[in-house]
């Protein structure tokens, strides 16, 4: 039995929306991932693109802002989550950022999963190459707030997101309990290092997720690197919250279209003890 998770960051609602959002869909139709994280998602003048993505589906939603878009103020602009089971608890926060327009925000809910309460965080950090300082921030935040709606003795906590990081950054480093920041260490494993399939060739086996495979990432003409992320907390010594698999998806085209410009990544995480009955 296992516990399945999706993070994607959808691209707001860069053209061709209409069509990306079915390739999304079908995405999700064929993972059927019991929680999701959405980034770049977008809401306001009559535009709601969680309900888009979701609506059909079955799942108890939740959306926070982090700005609205300088060029577009109709639309509110942050992270989303989706669950198939209840959400009782959720917090909302403000990451830091550089006092001016850009603001990122992070969403993490408590949710009434059969196995018990889990802790499922999303976030999208600032972007920009030369923004690691901010991104150093940022991960102490998001990461005190995961690990304080996580129930003591339960499931790992989960978040995922856009990180806009490399693995060798001090942001990702410090998230995986490599590097400490201000006095500050946590320490998350990294899905893909955990149980990514190193053994397959090219981009594939090393898990990039902003490709120039990918026409839409091409345009930006920057290097193709892995920027989105499945953390979970360590697993419990029966092995609950063991990440057994872990792969990129939403990285295909059809008839000329992605998904989006980044790709997605997906992991399944075990959901009940090792020996327990079946």
């Amino acid at each position: 039995m296992s516990l399945s998770v999706l993070t994607l960051n959808i691209w707001n609602n860069e053209r061709p929306w209409a069509e990306r959002s079915q390739r999304i869909r079908d995405w999700i139709e064929r993972l059927n991932p019991d929680l999701i994280g959405f980034q770049e998602v977008l809401l306001g003048d009559e535009l709601d693109q969680l309900d888009e993505l979701t609506s059909g589906f079955g799942y108890h939603t939740d959306y926070v802002p982090a700005i609205r878009l300088p060029d577009r103020p109709q639309f509110e602009f942050g992270n989303a989550v989706a669950s198939r089971w209840p959400i009782e608890a959720r917090e909302a926060l403000s990451l830091p950022d550089r006092d001016d327009w850009e603001k990122r925000s992070a969403l993490t809910v408590a949710i009434a999963a059969p196995f018990g309460r889990v802790s499922f965080g999303c976030t999208h950090l600032h972007w920009r190459f030369h923004h690691g300082h901010v991104r150093e921030q940022q991960v102490v935040a998001l990461a005190d707030q995961t690990l304080r709606l996580a129930p003591a003795g339960g499931f790992p906590p989960i978040v995922v997101g856009d990180f806009n990081a490399e693995p060798e950054s001090d942001e990702i480093r410090f998230m995986k309990g490599m590097h400490s920041i201000d006095g500050h260490s946590v320490a998350f494993v990294d899905a893909w290092a955990m149980a990514g399939d190193c053994s397959l060739p090219g981009e594939a086996g090393e898990g990039i997720t902003w490709s120039n495979r990918n026409a839409y990432a091409q345009r930006e003409f920057e290097p193709r690197r892995r920027i989105d992320y499945i953390f979970a907390g360590l697993p419990r010594r029966d092995g609950l919250g063991l990440i057994e698999e872990c792969r990129v998806v939403c990285d295909d085209a059809a008839e000329g279209v992605w998904p989006s410009d980044h790709f997605g990544v997906y992991a399944e995480l075990r959901s009940e003890p090792i020996g327990a009955s079946r």
